[in-house]
């Protein structure tokens, strides 16, 4: 049985050449990067390389660029940090419905403390309109945390416009970019954000890293305190070896030109899909702002999770959960008023870099043969 991965935005292999670019730390330049003997300059210069490689890949200045220890805390450090830092000026956050758990959740911590949160609605594609976001400033307004591309359907939201709202008011503005980092453009100027959160393992690095972009100038208070390390941002001697894993699979991704393809293969595997299952099946997210490897389908009349529990060779995710025989929509499909007669068949195939067009031939016959099974016209 031929094992096919179809889960890439949940996690993605380490790339060959992020494993190599580890190698060296995993053996020698063991040194505390914040000392100052020969132990520790290797380390050091190592760090300070793999900053530069991560904000080439976002056309930012290295001081901008805060190594963490993934997209979590990316996201708690920018909506805790500059909500702490602000919180005398105002209280107010707006953010969206769909955001992953990494922003709701520190949202509805700082709600508990006298924060006041405006979660925006979405369309049926999940997307949030700009005039919506501009509606909701107020007085009070101290940052806007919008998402950049959704991790279950893939759309990509309208940050350029909500950035330009942001800025003509004068609020700080984040967006989560786990996803998008490395498969989509995000360049800091164009997009007009002032913070952005980038999750290793969504890029070919390993689990345990990530970074916060923080605009030069941004006030913000350290999640982590502590030392000086990070330039005061995060204290914590800094882990040399993942943060030039994440140096360089922000290198390899900059260096990446397979997008058209990918969403070319992508396409196509829809294109029969629809073939074969007509009207019982539907699509989840923007038909075209998506990202280029995302794949969400309902499989009307099944449960998603049971259709890929009889495909074990096969790795993808659903967008429902089974709790004592009840099914459960995910928070993002909900808000998008997916039914749950279509939901409970979601299910989210996400290609990587490596995927083969004939692995997704595979599936195809796969879901031919249990669908029609268990569901069949």
């Amino acid at each position: 049985m031929s094992l096919i991965y179809l889960d890439s935005n949940a996690s993605t292999p380490v790339a060959p050449e992020v494993l190599a670019a580890m190698q060296p730390y995993l053996e020698d330049h063991f040194g505390n990067p914040s000392s100052q003997h020969w132990a520790s300059s290797g380390a050091k210069d190592a760090l300070e390389a793999a900053r530069g490689q991560v904000a080439n890949l976002l056309d930012c200045d290295p001081t901008e660029v805060v190594f963490t220890s993934g997209g979590s805390e990316a996201n708690n450090h920018a909506i805790k940090g500059v909500y702490f830092a602000l919180r005398y000026q105002g209280n107010h956050i707006i953010t969206s419905a769909v955001e992953h758990p990494a922003v709701l959740e520190p949202c509805r911590f700082l709600e508990s403390l006298g924060a006041r949160i405006t979660r925006l609605p979405v369309d049926g594609y999940g997307m949030v309109d700009p005039e919506q976001v501009r509606r909701a400033i107020d007085k009070d307004t101290i940052l806007i945390s919008i998402m950049h591309a959704n991790n279950e359907t893939g759309t990509i939201q309208p940050i350029e416009a909500i950035g330009e709202i942001a800025r003509a008011a004068g609020i700080l503005f984040h967006t989560d970019a786990a996803q998008s980092v490395g498969k989509i453009p995000t360049v800091m100027d164009a997009l007009g954000v002032d913070l952005l959160s980038v999750a290793g393992h969504k890029l070919s690095a390993p689990k345990g890293v990530g970074a916060l972009y923080i605009r030069e100038g941004t006030p913000i208070v350290p999640l982590v305190h502590g030392a000086a390390h990070e330039a005061g941002r995060r204290a914590g001697t800094e882990n040399v070896l993942l943060n030039v894993a994440l140096g360089a699979a922000c290198e390899l991704a900059g260096e990446w030109t397979g997008a058209a393809e990918m969403i070319a293969m992508r396409d196509e595997f829809w294109q029969h899909l629809q073939n074969q299952f007509g009207n019982r099946i539907s699509l989840n997210g923007h038909p075209t702002e998506r990202l280029p490897n995302t794949l969400n389908v309902n499989f009307h009349g099944a449960i998603g999770a049971e259709i890929l529990e009889q495909m074990p060779e096969v790795a993808a995710s659903t967008g429902s959960a089974c709790h004592a025989g009840a099914i459960s929509l995910s928070p993002v499909l909900e808000a998008m008023g997916v039914p749950v007669s279509a939901g409970m068949g979601a299910v989210r195939f996400s290609l990587g870099r490596n995927t083969k067009y004939a692995e997704l031939q595979r599936v195809l016959e796969l879901l031919t043969q249990v669908v029609n099974t268990h569901n069949p016209t």
